[in-house]
């Protein structure tokens, strides 16, 4: 095994310190969120620490970097108060990817990727078109994170799209059949080809 104290990692080149951290912790969700700015400008872009915060009512989290530069999707949310979340699928993991670039606010990332926007149920926040899931999100609350400038976005599920063919009797949305990927670190991406599940777990007797 390779040891890495406090220090060492601190002192580690800074690309080589942020793929180090970010991919110790094992596989993350890969999603695109969608948002709209109040000029009508569309914005997409790949996020890989979107994290269910409860079920009833149905929140989701992620979290953003220092809004120390621009950051649109912030921007976008907190002038409009929704954004869609879009998983990641295998088709489209390259341009996916190429949201993280940072283009000026006036430019859509819709315009520079394959993806094409979708509108519906009067979201204003454009979907992900043939995103296998689509969430319409509602913004309920930010939290900061003091020890490192990042925020902790909360909202709302207002409402959730799923693709007949992923969703299984007991409405477990089977990720595998959608072909849905994940991400390794910060661009590392695998999309998984299988699914065990287990029944609810209790004491051994």
């Amino acid at each position: 095994m390779i040891s890495f104290d406090k220090n060492k990692i601190e002192n580690l080149p800074h690309l080589h310190k942020i793929n180090l951290i970010n991919s110790a912790t094992g596989y993350k969700s890969a999603n695109l969120i969608g948002t709209k700015s109040k000029e009508g400008i569309a914005n997409l872009a790949i996020f890989s620490s979107v994290t269910h915060y409860g079920s009833s009512p149905a929140i989701y989290g992620f979290v953003l970097r220092p809004t120390t530069v621009a950051r649109n999707t912030y921007d976008n949310i907190k002038a409009t108060g929704v954004f869609t979340i879009n998983p990641v699928f295998e088709a489209t993991l390259a341009d996916a990817h190429h949201t993280s670039a940072k283009y000026d606010k006036a430019i859509s990332e819709f315009d520079k990727t394959i993806f094409e926007e979708e509108y519906k149920d009067n979201c204003q926040a454009p979907f992900v078109k043939n995103a296998p899931i689509q969430l319409a999100m509602r913004f309920l609350e930010e939290h900061p994170i003091k020890r490192n400038g990042t925020l902790l976005i909360l909202a709302e599920v207002e409402k959730l799209y799923v693709n007949k063919k992923l969703l299984e009797e007991d409405y477990f949305i089977n990720l595998t059949k959608g072909k849905i990927a994940c991400i390794n670190g910060l661009d590392g991406y695998t999309v998984p080809t299988k699914t065990s599940r287990f029944a609810y777990q209790r004491p051994k007797i």
